[in-house]
């Protein structure tokens, strides 16, 4: 017996892992704009050993750094 508030899993989409289309430089910069505007300070990220798992997922090392830049 099912409840009706209960959704199917639908496997397929759970199988297909849309992480992979997005360029990892992508997901860097995103991480490094998040970061730098929680801590208010210009910082970089760098991503890898990127492994893509089975079910819509990832893992992979980052390394967070201030920028620095003399000039400023």
């Amino acid at each position: 017996m099912t409840d009706k508030n209960e959704k199917a899993i639908d496997v397929n989409k759970l199988l297909q892992n849309k992480l992979k289309a997005v360029s990892i430089a992508d997901i860097e910069n995103g991480i490094a704009k998040t970061v730098s505007n929680l801590v208010g300070e210009d910082y970089k990220c760098t991503i890898g050993d990127v492994k893509y798992t089975m079910f819509s997922g990832a893992n992979f090392n980052i390394k967070i750094e201030m920028s620095y830049n003399p000039e400023d």
